[in-house]
C-alpha cells in the first residue's frame, strides 16, 4: 500500500524511541491482555479451542508487538515493514491447514486495539505538551495501523499460496477425505479408503502429536514414529494439521507406553480411546483432541496423556476457579512444591494405603514412604487419613498442573 509517509520532527522521533524502548519489555499483564483480546474476538472460537493454533497466534501477536517496537527504537517514526518472520508465516499456514480462511486474522485486529490503548498510556506519560502529543499520537496511529495492515496482507498472501498448494497432490485429497469422515458426511467407505490408502474397518486408535516452543517438523515426525512403535505397527494414516502438528490413526486396539519422549522435550502426545470402524475412527480422534485441549489449558508438564487418564480431571477442572479453591483448601501447603511428597501420597492412596506396594511402585524404601507420609500430615490442613477421596482428587488435579 502506497502512503506518503510524514516526516516527524526530531522531538517526535525522540519520544517515539523512548516509548518503543518501554514496549520492548512488556509486563506480563500487557501480554496476557493482548492474548486474551486476540483469542476472544469474533469468529475466533475455532482458533482459541485448538492449542496449536492458539499458541501460534499468541507467538505471532507478541512477535508483531516486539517487531514494531524494535523498528521504532532503531528508526523512530519511520514506516515499519510487515513482519514476515517464520513464526508469523507458519501461523498463516497452520490456519489454512485447519480449513480456516482470512477471517481468522481478526485476532491481529483485536490485538491492535489493545496495543493502541497501552501505547497511548505511554505517550501521555512521555509529554504533556499538547502539540507534541498531537503529532506523536497522529503518527503513532498511522504507524500501528499501517504495520498491522501490511502484516495481515502478507499473511493473507501466504494463506492463498498455501491453499493453492494444498489443492494439489495427495495431501489435499487425504485432508479433505478425513474432514468428510469427521463431519459424518455420507461418503462411501470404499471410496474413502481408496483416497486415504487406509482401511476404515477394524480397530483404530487416534493420536495428536504437536510441538511447543521451538520444536521442528522433524521432531514431530520422530515422535510420531515412536507412537507407531509403541503401537507395534508400521502402518498409520497421517494428516499434517500444521507446521508442528500431526494427526495420526493407527490400526490397533491399544497403544503401549510411548518411550523416548525426553529426547524431544517440546513435543506432546495425546492419545484417544480405541474404537472400531468408521465411528471408532471419528470418536478416537475427537477423544485425542479433547486430551490435547486439556493439556494445553492446564499447562500440563506431561509429555503424553491418554483419554482415560484425563476423564476425572476434566470433570474436576470444568470450573477452573472452583478447582483452584478446592485444591488449595484440601491440600494446604502441599498444593505447591513438595513434589515427591505429593506423588507419594497419591501413589499410596492408589495402592489402597499399602506402604510396601507404594515403595515398589516408586522404586524407593518403605521407610522413605513412611517419612513422606508423616511429612504430608504436617503439610495438609488435616491428616492423610481424614478424607482419602478429596485428597486423592486434589492430588490428581495437582499432578496435571505445572510445577511451581
Amino acid at each position: 500500500m502506497d502512503i506518503e509517509w510524514p516526516t516527524p520532527t526530531a522531538r517526535t522521533r525522540e519520544l517515539f524511541r523512548r516509548g518503543a524502548e518501554q514496549v520492548l519489555s512488556p509486563p506480563p499483564e500487557w501480554i496476557a491482555e493482548l492474548h486474551s483480546a486476540a483469542l476472544g474476538g469474533f469468529r475466533m472460537n475455532e482458533v482459541a479451542d485448538d492449542p496449536t493454533l492458539a499458541e501460534g497466534t499468541k507467538r505471532s501477536n507478541l512477535a508483531n508487538l516486539l517487531h514494531w517496537a524494535a523498528a521504532n527504537v532503531h528508526h523512530p517514526g519511520d514506516r515499519v515493514g510487515a513482519n514476515v518472520t517464520t513464526e508469523v508465516l507458519d501461523t498463516a499456514r497452520d490456519l489454512v491447514r485447519r480449513g480456516l480462511d482470512e477471517s481468522s486474522l481478526d485476532a491481529f485486529r483485536t490485538a491492535q486495539s489493545v496495543a493502541w490503548r497501552r501505547w497511548m498510556q505511554i505517550c501521555f506519560a512521555l509529554t504533556d505538551d499538547p502539540d507534541e502529543l498531537r503529532e506523536l499520537l497522529d503518527l503513532s496511529s498511522l504507524s500501528i495501523s499501517t504495520f498491522i495492515d501490511d502484516t495481515v496482507a502478507a499473511m493473507s498472501e501466504r494463506m492463498r499460496a498455501e491453499r493453492a498448494d494444498l489443492t494439489r497432490g495427495t495431501h489435499a485429497e487425504r485432508r479433505a477425505t478425513v474432514a468428510l469422515i469427521l463431519e459424518n458426511a455420507p461418503i462411501p467407505r470404499p471410496r474413502a479408503e481408496e483416497r486415504l490408502g487406509h482401511r476404515l474397518t477394524g480397530p483404530h486408535t487416534a493420536a495428536v502429536v504437536w510441538g511447543e516452543g521451538h520444536s521442528s517438523p522433524a521432531e514431530i515426525e520422530a515422535v510420531a514414529d515412536r507412537v507407531s512403535t509403541a503401537a507395534g505397527t508400521d502402518r498409520r494414516l497421517t494428516v499434517m494439521a500444521g507446521a508442528t502438528a500431526m494427526w495420526l490413526w493407527l490400526p490397533v486396539a491399544d497403544v503401549g507406553e510411548v518411550t523416548g519422549l525426553s529426547e524431544h522435550p517440546d513435543v506432546r502426545v495425546a492419545i484417544g480411546r480405541s474404537g472400531v470402524d468408521v465411528e471408532g475412527f471419528r470418536q478416537s480422534h475427537f477423544d485425542a483432541l479433547s486430551v490435547q485441549r486439556l493439556m494445553a489449558q492446564l499447562g500440563s508438564p506431561r509429555q503424553s496423556a491418554r483419554y482415560d487418564d484425563t476423564r476425572l480431571v476434566t470433570l474436576l477442572t470444568d470450573d477452573r476457579s472452583a478447582a483452584d479453591e478446592f485444591v488449595a483448601d484440601t491440600l494446604g501447603e502441599l498444593a505447591h512444591g513438595h513434589a515427591e511428597i505429593a506423588e507419594t501420597v497419591r501413589t499410596w492412596i492408589a495402592q489402597q494405603c499399602n506402604t510396601s506396594r507404594t515403595a515398589e511402585q516408586l522404586y524407593t524404601h518403605r521407610n522413605t514412604v513412611i517419612r513422606r507420609l508423616t511429612r504430608a500430615d504436617e503439610l495438609l490442613p488435616g491428616s492423610v487419613a481424614d478424607d482419602f477421596v478429596a485428597i486423592a482428587a486434589a492430588l490428581e488435579i495437582r499432578s496435571w498442573r505445572p510445577v511451581r
